[in-house]
């Protein structure tokens, strides 16, 4: 069970698209989404991390740059803070109106 949902993320494919060794996609499918969701993938995953702090397994390294982050094309028109304008006023014309 465990190597299928892996297989599946590790190689992107569809649940659909699983080797026929690792049976039905259905079964792989619901029993992560039950794990997901009664907490059993945040119980094994803060296990392992316990395990591999007492063996001194861990080593954080964190390298970020901007070859793999990048900000959203929104970013950059973003307001700057500091006091706004002042919201003009509205002149109503003598015109016709829209209809």
């Amino acid at each position: 069970m465990i190597d299928a949902i892996a297989f599946k993320y590790r190689t992107g494919t569809p649940w659909m698209d699983l080797p026929e060794h690792f049976g039905s996609w259905k079964g792989p499918h619901n029993r992560l989404r039950k794990w997901a969701a009664d907490g059993t993938w945040e119980t094994v995953f803060t296990a392992l991390l316990a395990q591999a702090d007492a063996d001194g397994d861990l080593d954080w390294v964190v390298a970020v740059d901007s070859t793999i982050v990048r900000a959203h094309q929104h970013a950059a028109g973003a307001p700057q803070k500091g006091p706004r304008p002042a919201s003009r006023s509205i002149m109503l014309s003598d015109g016709p109106a829209a209809a």
